[in-house]
């Protein structure tokens, strides 16, 4: 069997096989080059594998100091049958691989910027992709070669600074916009530099001296800083003053540095770690109080007397405002989380962690020049729950695995599960970033569970995927609300009128019935209305009218089904100019002045019945009050119903036309009597002030 699988190595190599794989002279070579010719060919290569998956798990294998004979024997022992079957071995062994070799290969200092660690995170994507000998081959293994998002967001969330589980798929379309949904080899690169210069700029703000003396208690890090610069100052409005400054955000607080003439003046601190009823929006600003400029941040506590203003002068767009807008909403979020569920001690900087690199990986992305037009809250995992539906249930779970770091019993967090991953808490700690005050760098001789399952979804997965398919229904939803949106009052009413179309005929039927019009129809419909009210059907009559709403929707999902709806076809009315439109408008507003006017009339006249200004009015309102109370009181419902119907069905009956109207005009004459109780309009210091 050895010389047999050397054999064909060896033939395979010498014939060129490989071609498709190596082009020029690459690491592949060197791997095939060593597997064909080591004396031990068969503990080299697995032939359930690929080539490339081969190459990989040997890589593994060297970095974990084990053959890969043992690494097959121990994920035979570690892994559930489930996990074992045969239809997945190869990509389960390989994710089983990649995830030992990963979680021991972060705790080297300086791994990001190793490029070997690169291009084996990259090749680990590769060989997802095509994880069995049966895959279908790849066309080439080089720079030009690209990953899909599937292996993606299941080998990246494996590091935590290059990515997480809730954010993966955002991050994966930014990366791949501008190539076609396959990520590079030179994207991903790129994007890893940016992220090392982002740890760099970290560790460097963390360990300067600024502001050391409030920072120490807590230990805080500095997370980001703006204003420093003279042409991009940051603008702090309080009431009517206005300073500029330097702002600073650290993962407990907000602060804010005056300029004054050389130096900066005490600093203003805004706490986002207590919970004083923060709110964080954004604002309009402009001169002399007007609201012009969509460049600013509201911040409002209890802490603070009044709203504080941090305003982000650019030339165009507010790009900048945005993205400290979002920056300071996941450390706010982010506390907001740990209170909420009461995490404390090393789980505490856990969560601060996350959501710490969930910034670095935003600062990463600023370099990719079509990143500026996306939302920076899709990237930060506290943001994108507080927007996704059943992002409380994210919050919820990723608070279980936090807390007591265990999974339910399909993905159990023992050894032996063959999970094999490493936590935000102790990325930071081997990147160099110090610490918050009390914690401690867990014991990694057993790797702490992170959010990554050889072979199978985790319970903080699954959230994540049942709430970004709620999203998208949400999105499609909102598209087709958006898409059957018009322009045009005129245009609107004439939709509206079609769409209750069916509902103003059965009025206006209703309505030729009250009318007795045609006396016969109108005495049978009284009459078997009177009866199921008199018998007490009137509740099976609803029932029965919702009972024919469902049947008619079911009969018409079944004969419809897979047709297009139907389109409302709507005459629009005469285009109208722009003067045209303005009238209309006057007069719209016009006729609701007057509508609310009469409104406010009943109103007053009421208050002037309730109040006796008209005494002989309050005196017969009085009165019927009584009467109506003994009504209710003493004779049954039903019959209480059924006279208000006969009084309404037969009130322009041919028998009671003329004293129905005889009614009407004599109530009309006394509601028209009622004085309306008076007003009194007080005038506002503004007004005042303006006369």
């Amino acid at each position: 069997m050895v010389s047999k699988t050397r054999n064909m190595l060896e033939g395979l190599v010498r014939e060129g096989s490989f071609k498709w794989l190596l082009g020029n002279r690459s690491p592949f070579d060197e791997e095939f080059e060593e597997m064909s010719k080591s004396p031990s060919a068969r503990t080299n290569w697995m032939p359930e594998l690929s080539p490339i998956a081969n190459v990989v798990v040997r890589r593994c294998s060297r970095i974990l100091e084990i053959s890969m004979d043992e690494l097959r024997n121990n994920f035979d022992a570690e892994a559930s049958d489930s996990i074992k079957h045969s239809s997945g071995y190869a990509r389960n062994f390989l994710e089983y691989c990649c995830f030992r070799a990963l979680a021991l290969s972060v705790q080297v200092t300086g791994y990001l910027a190793d490029k070997k660690f690169r291009r084996l995170t990259f090749d680990m994507m590769l060989a997802w992709e095509a994880p069995s000998a049966s895959s279908q081959p790849l066309l080439k293994v080089d720079e030009e070669s690209t990953v899909s998002g599937d292996s993606f967001s299941r080998i990246a969330p494996a590091i935590p600074i290059i990515a997480d589980v809730i954010t993966c798929d955002n991050l994966f379309d930014v990366l791949t916009t501008s190539t076609g949904g396959r990520l590079q080899f030179s994207v991903y690169e790129k994007y890893l530099n940016g992220l090392e210069r982002a740890i760099r700029k970290l560790k460097t703000q963390s360990e300067s001296s600024l502001l050391s003396a409030l920072r120490s208690p807590k230990g805080e890090r500095i997370l980001e800083l703006d204003g420093t610069v003279t042409t991009q100052p940051v603008l702090q409005h309080v009431g009517v003053s206005t300073w500029p400054g330097r702002l600073i955000l650290t993962d407990h607080a907000l602060y804010f540095e005056p300029l004054r003439v050389v130096t900066f003046d005490k600093p203003k601190t805004y706490d986002l770690s207590d919970d004083l009823k923060q709110v964080v929006k954004p604002e309009l600003t402009g001169p002399w109080g007007t609201r012009i400029f969509d460049k600013a941040i509201m911040y409002k506590s209890i802490s603070v007397p009044e709203s504080v203003i941090m305003e982000f002068p650019e030339l165009k767009g507010h790009t900048r405002r945005d993205y400290w807008l979002a920056i300071i909403r996941e450390i706010l979020y982010a506390h907001q989380f740990i209170r909420k569920f009461q995490i404390k001690g090393v789980q505490r900087d856990e969560a601060l962690s996350k959501a710490t690199l969930g910034i670095l990986r935003l600062q990463a992305l600023q370099e990719f020049s079509h990143a500026s037009s996306v939302r920076g809250e899709a990237f930060l995992m506290f943001n994108l729950c507080d927007q996704l539906p059943g992002g409380d249930l994210i919050l919820e779970t990723l608070a279980r695995m936090s807390t007591s770091r265990e999974l339910d019993r399909t993905n159990s967090s023992t050894a032996k599960s063959g999970m094999y991953s490493i936590s935000a808490f102790t990325m930071m700690s081997n990147l160099g970033v110090t610490l918050g005050m009390g914690s401690t760098v867990p014991n990694e001789t057993g790797l702490v569970v992170g959010e990554i399952v050889v072979g199978e979804m985790t319970a903080l997965e699954r959230a994540v995927r049942e709430a970004r398919s709620s999203f998208k229904k949400v999105e499609l939803a909102q598209a087709s609300i958006d898409g059957v949106k018009v322009e045009g009052l005129d245009t609107n009413l004439v939709v509206m009128k079609e769409l209750l179309f069916p509902v103003i005929e059965l009025v206006k039927y209703l309505l030729f019935l009250i009318s007795w019009d045609d006396p016969i129809r109108s005495l049978v419909f009284c009459c078997a209305s009177a009866y199921t009210i008199y018998r007490g059907w009137l509740g099976y009559a609803l029932a029965l009218l919702f009972l024919f709403i469902a049947i008619f929707m079911v009969l018409t999902r079944c004969c419809s089904q897979g047709k297009p709806v139907d389109e409302v076809k709507v005459t629009a009315p005469p285009t109208m100019n722009t003067m045209e439109q303005i009238l209309a408008v006057q007069n719209a507003v016009s006729q609701i002045e007057e509508f609310i006017q009469e409104g406010n009339v009943v109103l007053l006249k009421l208050r002037a019945l309730l109040l006796s200004v008209f005494p002989q009015a309050s005196e017969r309102v009085a009165f019927g009050l009584l009467l109506v109370a003994f009504v209710l009181a003493f004779i049954p419902c039903k019959y209480i119903v059924l006279l208000i119907f006969l009084e309404m069905s037969t009130r322009y009956s041919p028998l009671r036309k003329a004293s129905t109207e005889r009614w009407e005009r004599r109530l009309r004459e006394w509601w028209f009597s009622i004085p309306a109780a008076p007003v009194l309009l007080e005038r506002t210091k503004e007004e005042k002030k303006r006369e």
